[in-house]
């Protein structure tokens, strides 16, 4: 096996898109990255390949492109071009490191994709994703675009494929639909945390930087609560639109495009919350990116971020998603969920989540449920792992 050091002196390599080039595509290979902060960004594609960092906050690859960029032609960059790193190939391992987008809060900047993860089998361990609007795809991408060249990037050409990730101890931060896609992915004792949009705070308690920082004067950011608007188009609520008319609304934790066939997202044994300072109600678990969309929390720690009625319609709260798979088992809250906590220990205080207001569409899933798709999940990590 290849094996490859990249570090900011004495490697074999100082950036870690040298690295990657350097891979013949069949060969497996090992690239090792030092400590420091990598400004970046990487396609990588290969057969085999496993990037190893020096540590989840030792080792740091950041980028800043975003969706409302507008590019030599006059054409705005979109999503799907902004991502930091773009994982493609056949299968990719992916430990103790960081990925993130620094552009800023999308609603200045819009979507800013940390991570593009598409090759068939995805395997991330110890990495921390960090951004705001969109910061983790989990490829395919759905069939068709509801908006002329929406998917502009990598894959719109190309026929979609199911693509099988696991993550394993990661922690992943963003705001609006931060994890979103068409894969089967499974999240094992991850910590997923919701930016307060409100007041510009990420999952450490301070102020998000970058180049789209929000003013007093743009879309509402700084004035009283209860008084920011986002438009909507006369097409309707697409995907990088939000509507807090209703009230005050900082996220979507996922935003699933999987069909009803397919595994979608499971989180199991998470610890899933508002950054400090987030409005109790004003984190939703998911909306539908597509009709059929399927997403479920098994046996997760949240805290009262965490809207009642759990997961919002696409385009409106309580709109009508009979076609989802959305449910929750063995969920238990508390009242001040710290995000660093470790997420294999659940605190003395926690205690059994109330579903009396959820959306009739979201399902309280069974113990007999919940272990049928516990195994299947168990398939997923076993392809990602063996």
């Amino acid at each position: 096996m290849l094996e490859i050091k990249v570090a900011k002196s004495g490697g074999d390599y100082a950036t870690v898109q040298e690295a990657v080039d350097a891979v013949p595509y069949e060969e497996s290979a090992v690239i090792r990255i030092g400590a420091g902060v990598y400004r970046e960004k990487i396609f990588c594609e290969k057969k085999d390949i496993t990037l190893i960092g020096a540590g989840i906050d030792e080792t740091v690859i950041d980028f800043d492109d975003y969706a409302n960029e507008v590019m030599a032609d006059g054409s705005k960059r979109g999503t799907f071009r902004t991502y930091t790193v773009f994982f493609g190939g056949q299968k990719v391992n992916v430990t103790n490191m960081t990925i993130k987008n620094s552009a800023g809060d999308g609603r200045v900047v819009g979507q800013a994709v940390a991570v593009y993860a598409d090759a068939d089998i995805c395997m991330f361990e110890n990495v921390k994703m960090t951004g705001c609007q969109d910061t983790l795809f989990c490829a395919p991408l759905p069939v068709s675009a509801r908006q002329q060249n929406g998917f502009m990037g990598p894959r719109m050409m190309t026929e979609r494929r199911l693509t099988r990730q696991y993550y394993k101890n990661c922690e992943i931060t963003g705001d609006v639909d931060f994890i979103f896609g068409g894969a089967d992915a499974v999240f094992d004792d991850c910590i997923i945390t919701c930016n307060d949009r409100m007041y510009g705070r990420s999952a450490t308690g301070t102020e998000q930087a970058g180049a789209g920082q929000v003013s007093t004067d743009i879309n509402g950011a700084g004035k009283a609560k209860g008084t920011e608007r986002a438009s909507t188009s006369a097409s309707g609520v697409d995907k990088d639109q939000i509507d807090v008319s209703e009230r005050i609304i900082n996220g979507y934790i996922t935003a699933a495009c999987g069909l009803k066939d397919n595994l979608g997202f499971v989180f199991r044994n998470c610890r899933i919350s508002g950054a400090p300072g987030c409005e109790k109600g004003s984190v939703f678990l998911g909306r539908p990116w597509r009709e059929e969309a399927r997403t479920v929390f098994l046996d997760c720690i949240m805290d009262e971020s965490i809207a009642p009625e759990r997961f919002s319609g696409w385009g409106g709260i309580t709109k009508d998603e009979p076609n989802t798979f959305y449910g929750e088992y063995g969920t238990r809250v508390v009242s001040d969920l710290q995000a660093g906590a470790d997420a294999q220990n659940a605190p003395d205080s926690s205690k059994p989540v109330s579903l009396d207001h959820k959306n009739h569409w979201v399902r309280n899933i069974d113990e007999a449920t919940a272990e049928e798709i516990s195994r299947l999940a168990d398939d997923v990590v076993r392809i990602c792992t063996e």
